[in-house]
């Protein structure tokens, strides 16, 4: 019996594009700008001035944490996605579900469920991050610092893992 070699890889995934060098800098500077808007947000909503914070020092002490540990936690859902992908077929990963993962999450109830599960593992690692990692120091009333935390990892979560590849191609 003739084996068959599909290419379900050949084309990346739109998350992939963390990866994909022509496109990183838009990725960082992207992603820059909005941990800005979100540290800067959280100062006004959650009235940290009112608390004794300084914009602009409460900025500089957090915006590269911020920022790096949040690349990192998207990586960390986009590695789940891409060896689920890459090891499909050695763990009998059905090809509609590696399929849909690769090009449109939305027409596989399977691959629906594992893209969720890995922007909730990115959020959750956002999350973990700031709140253990970034705000520790700065911020010591624990119901403060997880609704910045929280609020940071929900609004910054890699939601373009939903986008579907179709659309670019």
């Amino acid at each position: 019996m003739k084996k068959t070699t599909k290419l379900y890889n050949l084309i990346f995934p739109i998350w992939f594009l963390l990866f994909f060098p022509p496109v990183i800098f838009i990725t960082i500077l992207g992603n820059y700008v909005i941990d800005s808007l979100m540290i800067m947000i959280c100062f006004y909503v959650y009235k940290l001035k009112d608390k004794g914070f300084n914009l602009k020092i409460f900025y500089k002490k957090n915006i590269l944490k911020v920022w790096l540990y949040g690349f990192l936690a998207d990586f960390i859902g986009a590695g789940i996605l891409f060896l689920i992908i890459l090891l499909g077929d050695k763990f009998k990963v059905l090809n509609q579900v590696v399929g849909a993962l690769s090009y449109h999450p939305f027409t596989n109830p399977i691959a629906s469920i594992i893209i969720i599960s890995a922007v909730f593992v990115s959020a959750g690692f956002i999350f973990l991050f700031n709140y253990k990692l970034v705000f520790e120091k700065h911020i010591k009333e624990k119901a403060l610092r997880f609704k910045i935390a929280m609020t940071i990892a929900i609004i910054t979560a890699p939601w373009t893992f939903f986008l579907p590849a179709d659309w670019i191609y």
